[in-house]
């Protein structure tokens, strides 16, 4: 997945290690762990400004300053003298004598890059995490922001450039974290990098209906590869995936990017997902063999689309899309219902699932409250809620609540509560004026059922994200919608963690804008 140098990797090992390591009841020690880490695989030498023999090596300064950043120590001079005072540590560390504080200092700010120091700070923030979940005690609450020292001294306050220089090295790491989770699986000896072709599929989301061979010729001339793929052989390696392949890499890319954004304390990998099905633009050419997946639209018009379902966490959290999968004619509700759960729940802990009125079946719901979940989903009006919309209207009820039994069959039922509401400033003077609503947990959780609009919202920017074909072929079709749907998914997670980093906090409206986002995975992937 990673060359032996690539810090990204480091990173991901750092993570992975210790995670597992803090789970066994006598590894209770932070500082034990960051001796023992096993380094022998990684070359450090990429990230050594340094030329010839030095005193120390890089692998035990890496030790050395994860220390540091892990007791949150401003200065070298604390380091020095913590060193001194456990001469046992020293050992444990490789290191035959204390290094003086010049040394260090030099260590730091002239041989190591940016990019290295940025992984220290990752590194020990990532055991000081793992060991904390694991009720492991540690020297500092890794949940405060802790700047580095090289940090701007006022950033409550920040301005767009703070955003954008702030926004590029994050997402910088995460594209580089990210995208390895995609694979052409090509043979060996390819003249073009895969990279190439994932720079090519960003790209195409970078402009707005741009298609793969209008694409492809442009990346020729804006892109700093020596070598880039045509258009139709672009088109014809997505081909080659299959839909279950391509559900796969997209769940362990945002696998990836989850790992990243619960590093914050801001990021909670638990709560409310969205459930919805959106279309493509109506087809209007001869569907003939392919009236499986060229389907009705939502609103059963005489049009045809291509339909996608998606699950989305919504809420307090950051709106990043968990799965994607298509949707073909005749697939139950409940089925594509429990696919895209079963993908959630794999990922973050569910709570409370919100879906449209197309999913009020009496068997999702069941199926829903078996897995002790909570739901909220609008209903179907039908002649029994009409009647009691309008018994409410004459008494001028605003907001009303009854048990309800929805058959199951086989003289089984599910046990649901309706809620009526009615809506403010309705444009109609008759029942309609009511909205009716289906949840197991009663109205708590109504007031929560507003955080749907953000899957639709994130729907408009995922379709801003999608390169344009007039191509039938099912795979490339999802290829294209998945992959918009990862670049949205990079851009909430990029905001997240520039929000924290500047502020501390994290609102739901983004500071940093998708073309932000998008102009510098363009910088990033080589473009222009």
């Amino acid at each position: 997945m990673y060359d032996r140098s690539s810090l990204t990797g480091l990173e991901s090992d750092v993570r992975t290690v210790s995670e597992a390591w803090f789970r066994h009841d006598d590894h209770t020690s932070v500082e034990h762990f960051v001796c023992i880490l096993p380094f022998r695989y990684f070359k450090f030498d990429a990230h050594d400004r340094y030329a010839g023999s030095t005193r120390y090596e890089m692998d035990t300064l890496f030790r050395v300053f994860v220390l540091k950043e892990c007791h949150g120590w401003d200065y070298e001079t604390e380091l020095v003298e913590y060193l001194d005072r456990y001469p046992g540590l020293c050992e444990q560390l490789g290191l035959e004598t204390v290094p003086n504080q010049s040394t260090l200092w030099r260590s730091w700010y002239k041989r190591f890059t940016t990019e290295f120091r940025r992984t220290v700070e990752t590194a020990a923030r990532t055991i000081l995490i793992k060991a904390q979940n694991a009720d492991v005690t540690v020297p500092r609450d890794p949940k405060r922001h802790h700047p580095s020292q090289d940090d701007e001294p006022d950033k409550s306050d920040p301005e767009d450039q703070a955003v954008l220089d702030e926004a590029e090295p994050i997402t910088d790491h995460v594209s580089r974290f990210v995208f390895p989770a995609f694979s052409l699986k090509r043979n060996n000896g390819c003249e073009i990098h895969e990279n190439a072709y994932w720079d090519l599929q960003t790209y195409l989301g970078l402009r707005e209906r741009l298609a793969a061979n209008e694409g492809a010729r442009s990346f020729v001339y804006e892109s700093t590869r020596d070598r880039t793929p045509l258009g139709h052989a672009h088109r014809e390696h997505i081909r080659d995936l299959s839909v279950s392949g391509i559900r796969e890499m997209y769940r362990q890319a945002v696998n990836r990017l989850l790992n990243e954004v619960a590093e914050t304390e801001q990021f909670f990998r638990a709560g409310i997902v969205a459930i919805d099905i959106t279309e493509a633009d109506p087809f209007t050419g001869d569907r003939t063999g392919y009236e499986d997946e060229i389907i009705g639209t939502k609103e059963q018009t005489d049009q045809y689309a291509y339909q996608w379902a998606t699950v989305q966490l919504v809420g307090n959290a950051v709106p990043i899309v968990l799965d994607a999968r298509p949707v073909r004619k005749g697939e139950s509700r409940l089925k594509l219902v429990e696919d895209l759960l079963d993908s959630a729940e794999e990922l973050v802990h569910v709570d409370n699932v919100l879906m449209d009125r197309e999913f009020d079946s009496q068997h999702v719901l069941e199926m829903l409250s078996q897995r002790g979940l909570s739901y909220v989903v609008p209903k179907r009006m039908q002649t029994s809620e009409k009647a009691q919309a309008k018994r409410l209207l004459k008494r001028g009820t605003d907001r009303y609540e009854t048990d309800r039994k929805l058959h199951l069959g086989k003289n089984e039922w599910h046990e649901t509560t309706l809620i009526y509401r009615r809506k403010k400033d309705s444009e109609h003077d008759d029942y309609r004026q009511y909205s009716v609503f289906m949840s197991n947990f009663g109205s708590g959780h109504l007031t929560e059922y507003g955080y749907r609009w953000e899957i639709e919202s994130g729907y408009r920017s995922i379709k801003r994200f999608m390169a344009a074909t007039t191509s039938k072929d099912f795979g490339l079709r999802f290829f294209y919608f998945a992959f918009a749907c990862l670049l949205y998914s990079i851009w909430r997670a990029v905001d997240l963690l520039v929000q924290v980093e500047l502020t501390g906090e994290y609102e739901r409206s983004p500071i940093v804008t998708a073309d932000n986002t998008l102009t510098l995975l363009k910088k990033e992937t080589g473009i222009g």
